[in-house]
C-alpha cells in the first residue's frame, strides 16, 4: 500500500507545525502550506491523498480554494479546520463540500479519524 499524502493548509505557524508533527508520528507523509495561494502554486499538491484545510487564512480563503478544485475537477477530500464557532461558516464548508469539520482546538485522534475516513473513500 502506497504511503497516504496529506496537505495541510494552515496560516498559524504553530498549529501548522503541530500538525505536521503529529501526521509524521501516525506515519503520513505531509506537504505543508501557509496559504491557500502557496498550495495551489506547489507540486506537491497533486501527489496529496487528502487535503487539511484551515477556513479562515490571510488572502484566499479555505473555502474558496476548495470551490477552485472543485471546479477544476479535484475529488481531493478536504477536511476544514477552524477556530471560529459560526455557524454559517460550517454551513458554507459543508455546502463546499468536506468530509469533516472540526473546531480547533481539536484532539489529536479526532484529526486522524478524520483523515482514515477521507483516504478510505
Amino acid at each position: 500500500m502506497r504511503q497516504q499524502v496529506v496537505a495541510v493548509v494552515e496560516d498559524d505557524p504553530g498549529m501548522l507545525q503541530s500538525i505536521e508533527r503529529l501526521l509524521k508520528a501516525c506515519n503520513f507523509q505531509t506537504a505543508i502550506f501557509a496559504s491557500a495561494e502557496a498550495f495551489l502554486d506547489g507540486t506537491a499538491a497533486s501527489a496529496a491523498t487528502c487535503l487539511v484545510l484551515d477556513i479562515h487564512l490571510g488572502g484566499m480563503s479555505g473555502i474558496e480554494l476548495r470551490r477552485r478544485l472543485a471546479a477544476s475537477g479535484s475529488d481531493l477530500p478536504v477536511i476544514f479546520i477552524s477556530a471560529v464557532d459560526d455557524e454559517a461558516v460550517h454551513e458554507m464548508a459543508m455546502q463546499a463540500g468536506c468530509v469533516a469539520y472540526l473546531r480547533k482546538p481539536f484532539l489529536g485522534k479526532v484529526l486522524i479519524g478524520a483523515i482514515n475516513k477521507a483516504v478510505a473513500i
